[in-house]
């Protein structure tokens, strides 16, 4: 099993049981509480991406950077 297969796996993981936690009985909002967000939401989403962006700058980083490089340098000014 790949790397980024056992991470899809984890996130996926992680996000059903932040879920259930989220909807339990003693998580569940009042109709006062709605503008207060929805932190541990947010929190997931973030730690989730800083996951992906860091598996990928591993990955890829050289490729990404080359991209990046080549890409710049093909830019004409005037």
């Amino acid at each position: 099993m790949s790397l980024f297969q056992l991470l899809a796996i984890r996130i996926t993981v992680i996000a059903h049981a932040s879920a259930a936690h989220l909807a339990s009985a003693g998580h569940l909002r009042r109709a006062t509480d709605r503008e207060r967000g929805d932190v541990p939401g947010w929190v997931l989403i973030t730690l989730m991406t800083a996951g992906l962006v860091t598996i990928l700058w591993k990955l890829a980083g050289d490729q990404l950077a080359a991209l990046f490089t080549q890409a710049i340098s093909s830019v004409t000014g005037p």
